[in-house]
């Protein structure tokens, strides 16, 4: 069994947001945080963790992902709402 996830950053409550995928959430968001990541996240200084779902599947993961890059934003700011109302960073709460 594997592990993929899907997360959403933000740079602040109700900010600009990032949808990626990867096999190591820990990791990849630690890179988002230092900066390791050229292009959009590190433009925008996107690195809170506020959602993140787990599949077992890249594939499942893959098509979650650009389901939810066509979202509406409104509904990815609800799916946030659902899983964080608060926006905290699940990084810095260990979440992960």
């Amino acid at each position: 069994m594997y592990d993929y996830y899907v997360y959403i950053l933000t740079n602040k409550n109700n900010g600009t947001l990032y949808i990626g995928v990867t096999n190591c959430l820990r990791r990849r968001v630690f890179e988002h945080k230092n900066k390791m990541v050229p292009g959009f996240t590190k433009k925008y200084d996107l690195n809170i963790l506020v959602c993140a779902e787990h599949f077992n599947c890249v594939y499942d993961a893959i098509k979650r992902e650009k389901q939810l890059k066509n979202w509406k934003r409104k509904w990815k700011i609800n799916l946030i709402n659902q899983c964080n109302p608060e926006w905290k960073d699940l990084y810095s709460l260990n979440y992960i």
